[in-house]
């Protein structure tokens, strides 16, 4: 009876340490959460007097959200922000135009599920990119793919690529990304084989995928950039048909924090001198004002 139950137990099982074996098919089995917390999670439960089942429930909730967590930072890792900006930082006071309401609606994603698009347009400095990476964001925190650059590094990316017989692979990753953001769309005009393959990706994308573009031009002004009526008119009629609009318009965002950090030096800075005045130099007794 005893070798009968032997043959059925999978190898390595009854002999060994237990603790070594353990760790080992943790390992195999790729949970590492499960693999750090058994045991002390076991001894909260023993104190507890938590049953088994409920042991490793709690130990399988662990591994699941530490997994979340790992997905959520590969994802954020591929998307190659240069930052990583939330929401929960941007002063929609500082930007009255911006509908606030319409920004915290796209960061629930639901526009990525409709293959919809989004376009920030507002003079420099009023923090489109910042609306920008906080979308993609909440993106890669929802479960999708997200892949971000700039208008320029992107074309740039797209006449390498031509040039060394790898385009098609490039179009392909680009065009199976859940969400691409095209930040600066306007800021340095385009070449027209530079323009055109810009087009191209938008158009591979158009109904298949959602971009975030961001521009300090109004669109009557993308011509300058692009460099043809006919491409910018074919672009826009491509990436406004499913689209929600953000305008940013006002002062420059980044001046006026740049500023709001200035004064709060110089107050410090006032402060201390004002405590310093405040006591002779010589005796070192506080004198009353």
């Amino acid at each position: 009876m005893s070798a009968a139950r032997d043959e059925t137990m999978p190898g390595g099982t009854t002999g060994g340490t237990p603790g070594i074996l353990l760790a080992h098919h943790l390992k195999q089995l790729k949970l590492p959460t499960v693999l750090r917390e058994y045991d002390k999670v076991a001894r909260e439960c023993a104190q507890g007097g938590i049953d088994h089942p409920r042991y490793l429930l709690r130990l399988v909730e662990l591994e699941l959200i530490d997994r979340e967590r790992r997905m959520v930072e590969r994802r954020i890792r591929s998307a190659r922000f240069p930052a990583v900006k939330s929401l929960d930082t941007f002063d929609f006071t500082a930007i009255p135009s911006l509908n606030k309401m319409l920004v915290l609606e796209l960061a629930r994603c639901g526009y990525i599920l409709g293959r919809e698009n989004v376009i920030a347009l507002g003079n420099s400095g009023t923090g489109k990119t910042h609306i920008a990476l906080a979308l993609g964001l909440a993106a890669c925190q929802k479960g999708f793919s997200v892949a971000f650059t700039t208008a320029a590094s992107l074309v740039n990316q797209l006449l390498e690529a031509r040039d060394e017989r790898r385009l098609l692979r490039l179009q392909r990753e680009l065009a199976s990304v859940k969400l691409l953001i095209v930040d600066e769309l306007g800021y340095v005009p385009l070449s027209a084989t530079g323009a055109e393959l810009l087009f191209e990706t938008f158009s591979q994308r158009y109904e298949r995928g959602s971009t975030v573009v961001t521009s300090n031009l109004p669109f009557e002004d993308w011509t300058s950039v692009l460099g043809s009526e006919r491409l910018t008119g074919a672009l826009l009629d491509r990436l406004t048909h499913h689209v929600s609009i953000l305008s940013l318009n006002g002062d420059s965002y980044r001046l006026k924090s740049s500023r709001s950090r200035r004064g709060r030096a110089d107050g410090r800075a006032e402060q201390n001198q004002a405590t310093t005045d405040a006591h002779d130099p010589e005796t070192g007794e506080i004198l009353l004002t």
